[in-house]
């Protein structure tokens, strides 16, 4: 092959290459769009559903609020039972007829993929998804429920890492998959509706080494409203009125 040839190859070559997004590339993508944009506060009534071996074993009524990028309660049933989960950023505060009955470790990063990354400096949004085990240098292009797609974490859907997968139009997720001691977990987040200048999933599905294990619907949201802070304060709990 002759130089000239070879030089041009190689330039066809490496444009190519650099036309594919990797994973840091789609995050900035959703970075520029919503960053400074998304909605402040969002509110929601959920009815939740949960499945045990493919059968529905228990339906329920959760009350959530969230004040990005961090602040997050769920009420569970009757909003004056005290009966209540306070997500920090670090921690869960679970309480009980008012009292509160543990506190764990917050793992769940959904708070923060969901539009909680829209309020830190990007470079804090790389090194997190890092931190939750995504590989912010792979990625591919597919279909998902006939729209297309960018995968985050993943060369191909086969491979076993954490994968998050974003509407190419609307640049928000619409499926995670996680692996950790030995499960598979994977969130499906469905019928979006757009509140603000942000997007929220109204419907959810989660599931466990593929089985269905809870289903949510979303109804009565509401962004941008004013959320008292008090009621995210564990220290001093009261029940919502």
């Amino acid at each position: 092959m002759k130089p000239a040839v070879s030089v041009c190859l190689f330039f066809i070559l490496v444009s190519f290459s650099s036309a594919k997004n990797n994973g840091e590339e789609i995050l900035a993508k959703m970075y520029k769009q919503y960053a400074g944009k998304w909605m402040k506060t969002f509110s929601f009534t959920q009815t939740t559903e949960v499945y045990k071996n493919d059968s529905l074993t228990n339906t329920s009524t959760w009350y959530e609020n969230v004040e990005y990028p961090d602040k997050f309660r769920i009420d569970f049933g009757d909003k004056n039972s005290g009966n209540a989960a306070i997500f920090t950023t670090d921690s869960i505060y679970s309480f009980r007829k008012g009292k509160l009955a543990r506190t764990t470790v917050n793992d769940d990063n959904l708070t923060f993929m969901l539009g909680g990354m829209y309020f830190y400096p990007f470079d804090t949004v790389k090194a997190m998804f890092t931190q939750y085990g995504y590989d912010i240098n792979k990625s591919f292009e597919t279909i998902f429920n006939n729209e297309p797609v960018y995968v985050i974490g993943a060369t191909n859907a086969d491979e076993k890492t954490n994968q998050l997968w974003i509407d190419k139009q609307k640049l928000v997720a619409v499926k995670f998959i996680s692996y950790e001691n030995g499960e598979k977990e994977e969130g499906i987040f469905k019928d979006h509706k757009q509140f603000g200048n942000g997007w929220s999933e109204t419907a959810c599905d989660f599931y466990v080494n593929e089985k269905l294990v809870q289903k949510e619907m979303y109804y009565d949201c509401k962004a941008n409203e004013n959320i008292n802070p008090e009621i995210f304060d564990y220290k001093n709990f009261t029940a919502l009125e």
